[in-house]
């Protein structure tokens, strides 16, 4: 058995498909954020994967990829949306500039990853900065497990706490042989002692289809969960 090195991103020439939320009044998101590491190497340093979301909207993540021991990638993510009558919507456009560095170390039976991500929205004067550390490992012959610790400094000129420090930490179960995995998390931020847990659940469909529920604010009566697909093409 063998695992992924946790975080582990597709190539630079993977494009990841739309996310869709069920429900009702769920309006189309214009960016995809790229979260995940995009491996450098030195035949595709340039990154490039326009999107069509859907008759009106765009959007497109273009950067640059470095080949270096600690994985380098800096880019921007574009994004616009029009009604049907081709009027651009209020608040759709989006210019986000990204950079990130992570270094992956795998072991016969485990993996590791540092890294560092920065995010600036340059049209809404937010942004944040993100460390993080991962670990993978198989815990028997049918089930691996992750767990993440991340820390998160973000700044919004908007928000009357403009500036907000959030730490979090989360446990992941994984059945590779039935593209299952089970995840229970919990964060604390703002200084002042917000508390905040989740348990989420994802399922493989098809080798690109995946489908994930979430439940956020365990014990809290206002619960509201979340059901998400989203598919993954690759060339």
């Amino acid at each position: 058995m063998s695992i992924a090195a946790p975080g582990a991103a597709a190539p630079c020439r993977t494009i990841t498909g739309e996310l869709m939320t069920w429900h009702k009044n769920a309006t189309i998101s214009c960016l995809v954020l790229a979260t995940a590491a995009l491996p450098a190497r030195a035949d595709n340093l340039l990154i490039w994967a326009p999107v069509m979301v859907s008759e009106q909207s765009y959007k497109a993540t273009m950067g640059f990829c470095l080949p270096t021991e600690w994985e380098t990638s800096a880019g921007a993510d574009l994004a616009l949306a029009a009604a049907n009558g081709g009027a651009f919507l209020a608040g759709s456009q989006q210019a986000m500039l990204w950079g990130k560095i992570s270094k992956v170390k795998v072991m016969p039976a485990s993996a590791s990853q540092l890294g560092a991500d920065v995010r600036v929205d340059t049209l809404r004067g937010s942004g944040s900065l993100m460390l993080s550390r991962s670990r993978s490992w198989i815990f028997s012959e049918t089930m691996d497990m992750q767990a993440t610790r991340s820390i998160r400094l973000s700044y919004d000129a908007v928000d009357t706490r403009s500036t907000s420090v959030n730490a979090s930490q989360a446990l992941t179960l994984i059945y590779p042989w039935a593209g299952t995995s089970l995840s229970a998390g919990v964060g604390i931020g703002n200084v002042s002692g917000d508390f905040s847990s989740s348990v989420a659940i994802n399922q493989n469909i098809l080798p690109d289809l995946n489908l994930g529920a979430t439940i956020p604010e365990l014990g809290s009566s206002a619960q509201a969960g979340n059901i998400s697909l989203n598919y993954q093409i690759t060339w």
